[in-house]
């Protein structure tokens, strides 16, 4: 089973860029080691033969054929009513 250090605890921190109080690094250094046991155990089970599951749902992607719906309005005539216009578009203030 493997076992992490201290070391590794705080360089996982370091790099995710967390600080951790000494208690924080003990308990987490205990479950991670726990995690990767765990994932050895994993790691060791037979899969051989066995097909992969990418969908457990049975569903399938459904997609419409886009339609273009004409309601009538050119597009000049809805720019009329907007209270600014810049090269045939809506201006608006910046969000940034």
């Amino acid at each position: 089973m493997s076992k992490l250090s201290r070391d590794d605890v705080l360089k996982l921190a370091r790099l995710s860029r967390l600080k951790l109080s000494n208690e924080e690094v003990e308990r987490f250094r205990e479950e991670l080691s726990n995690i990767l046991g765990y994932v050895e155990v994993l790691d060791k089970a037979d899969t051989k033969g066995l097909q992969p599951t990418y969908q457990v749902t049975g569903l399938k992607n459904v997609t419409r054929q886009d339609q273009i719906r004409d309601y009538g309005y050119k597009s000049l005539d809805l720019l009329k009513n907007a209270p600014a216009v810049q090269d045939g578009q809506f201006k608006v203030k910046k969000v940034l």
